[in-house]
C-alpha cells in the first residue's frame, strides 16, 4: 500500500493511505503502524495495533497501540472514505478530529450534505464539500459524533476555527488536503474568534 505522510500542526501527525485491495481495517492498522514506528523511531513489526473491546452497545471502539507488553500513551484517530484511509495520531487527551472526502459525493451523500449545511449556496458542490469535511472534523473533535447535528457546528468566515454554541472550546482547522482527497483535521482548544 503506498502511504503519504501530511504536513500537520505541532503535536500531531498524520499519513494518508490508498489501497481498493485491503479492507478498511487493515488500511487502518497498517498505516498507524506506519506512523507510530516513524515516531518511535522502531521497526514496523515491533508495533501492535488492536481495536478496544466494546464497553456497550453503541460504544465506538478506539485503536490502542502498543509495543512489546507496553501499551503507547498515543491517541489514534482514523478516517476513511472509499480506498483511502488517513490516520492521525496525538498525544492522549488533545481534542483531534479527521475527515477525509473526494469531490465527486454520491447523489445520496451529496443531498446529506445539502439538507444540513447553512451554507447560501447549496448548489456549490466543491465549496459544499469543503465545508462538510470541516465540519465532520469538527463534530469527531467534540466527540458526541451523530448526537449533534452537522448543522450546529460553527465555522468562522475562512473556515480556520470551529465550534459548536453549546461548548466552549473552539477547533483550529487544517487542511491536509493531498492527491485529489480532502483532508481536514481539527485540533485544540482555541479561544472563540
Amino acid at each position: 500500500m503506498q502511504t503519504v505522510l501530511l504536513d500537520t500542526p505541532a503535536g500531531v501527525s498524520a499519513r494518508l493511505g490508498w489501497d481498493p485491495s485491503l479492507s478498511v481495517h487493515d488500511r487502518r492498522r497498517m498505516i498507524a503502524k506506519e506512523l507510530i514506528a516513524d515516531r518511535l523511531g522502531c521497526e514496523i513489526k515491533d508495533i501492535v495495533i488492536v481495536r478496544e473491546d466494546p464497553r456497550g452497545f453503541g460504544y465506538h471502539t478506539r485503536l490502542i497501540a502498543s509495543r512489546g507488553s507496553e501499551e503507547l500513551p498515543l491517541a489514534i484517530h482514523t478516517a476513511s472514505f472509499r480506498a483511502a484511509t488517513v490516520i492521525a495520531i496525538s498525544e492522549p487527551g488533545m481534542p483531534v478530529g479527521i475527515d477525509i472526502r473526494d469531490l465527486h459525493p454520491e447523489p445520496a451523500d451529496l443531498h446529506h450534505m445539502q439538507k444540513h449545511s447553512h451554507l447560501l449556496d447549496k448548489n456549490n458542490v466543491e465549496d459544499l464539500v469543503q465545508h462538510w469535511v470541516r465540519v465532520q472534523a469538527v463534530l469527531e473533535a467534540d466527540g458526541r459524533g451523530v448526537r449533534v447535528a452537522p448543522e450546529h457546528v460553527q465555522l468562522n468566515s475562512p473556515r480556520t476555527v470551529g465550534w459548536l454554541p453549546d461548548r466552549k472550546a473552539h477547533y483550529a482547522l487544517a487542511d491536509l488536503s493531498r492527491d485529489g482527497w480532502l483532508i481536514t483535521l481539527a485540533h485544540g482548544d482555541h479561544a472563540r474568534p
